[in-house]
């Protein structure tokens, strides 16, 4: 006997009905007979009652059907396992990373990913979080780093990493780092210097203005937090950043938390559903290293 024959006599087992079975198995019937008829010439035994229009199991039937479900399901775990080896040995992942989110935990994921499986082939592509989301769902990349203002894109599972409050950012001197309390109309009262559209933090910053009617002027847009301090430390513009985003800059700018923009900005691992083993093992390596105590992240939220 062969697993071919033992795949056509569960289908006719189950669908009770050798046309059904046949679509099932995408064979013609007369060929699913004649396999079911050699099978049980070898067996020595009918395993089927054809004499009513319903197909039923004879008691020889009975006794192998559980035998060739689990023969079955052993040749498929054999099939898994052997893919679950090989994806790992010549597989290959993308990576993508939001522009201007430097975040230490992802390259050490990726490095260990490496030392552990060097055979896998890895790439590593920055673009803004909208376009990152639509690649994963895409599948063109495996899974992604994003700035996001919810924390699970929809059709997509995700691993929140940060999650922070918008603050403004200005120099000493400035009007808003004398006060106490700073609200998003107080903000919008000032030029301002923001992430470009696209991103997580630009996301709940423009949405919260939505929210109260307001359209503050958006002076000037940067992908780099860097860039945003340096502006709004010359006096150019008022910085709308996270709160761990500011507090890298903290020796040249004062952060007030905007007290009315309660949706927090988030950094998210973002991924779809996937069978890839070597995905699957980056998976567990980044949530490792997410795991861990680092006295820096990087440049979080925001992109």
């Amino acid at each position: 006997m062969d697993l071919r024959q033992l795949e056509y006599f569960v289908a006719v087992a189950e669908e009770q009905n050798f046309t059904r079975a046949a679509e099932r198995v995408h064979i013609s019937q007369s060929g699913v007979s004649a396999q079911i008829r050699q099978l049980e010439r070898e067996l020595g035994a009918e395993l089927f009652d054809r004499s009513a229009r319903t197909t039923t199991l004879t008691v020889a039937g009975k006794a192998a059907l559980e035998h060739a479900r689990a023969a079955l399901a052993a040749t498929e775990a054999i099939s898994e396992a052997v893919g679950e080896v090989t994806g790992l040995i010549r597989g290959r992942v993308t990576v993508g990373m939001v522009i201007g989110c430097t975040v230490t935990p992802l390259f050490d994921a990726l490095a260990a990913f490496h030392q552990a499986h060097p055979g896998v082939e890895l790439s590593l592509l920055e673009d803004g979080s909208d376009r990152l989301i639509e690649t994963v769902r895409a599948g063109a990349v495996d899974l992604a780093l994003i700035g996001a203002a919810t924390a699970t894109p929809e059709g997509l599972d995700a691993m929140t990493i940060i999650s922070e409050r918008l603050v403004v950012a200005v120099p000493a001197g400035h009007p808003l780092a004398e006060r106490r309390r700073v609200t998003l109309r107080d903000v919008g009262a000032h030029p301002i210097v923001c992430m470009p559209p696209g991103t997580g933090l630009r996301a709940v910053f423009d949405q919260a203005c939505a929210a109260q009617g307001l359209q503050p002027v958006i002076a000037l847009q940067a992908s780099a937090a860097d860039a945003i301090a340096d502006l709004a430390s010359r006096g150019v513009a008022v910085a709308v950043l996270s709160e761990s985003m500011a507090a890298h800059y903290r020796d040249r700018l004062t952060a007030r938390i905007i007290e009315d923009v309660e949706t927090p900005a988030l950094l998210a691992l973002i991924w779809k559903t996937t069978r890839n083993p070597a995905v699957r093992e980056l998976l567990l390596h980044s949530r490792r290293a997410f795991a861990k105590p680092h006295t820096s992240a990087g440049t979080p939220p925001g992109s």
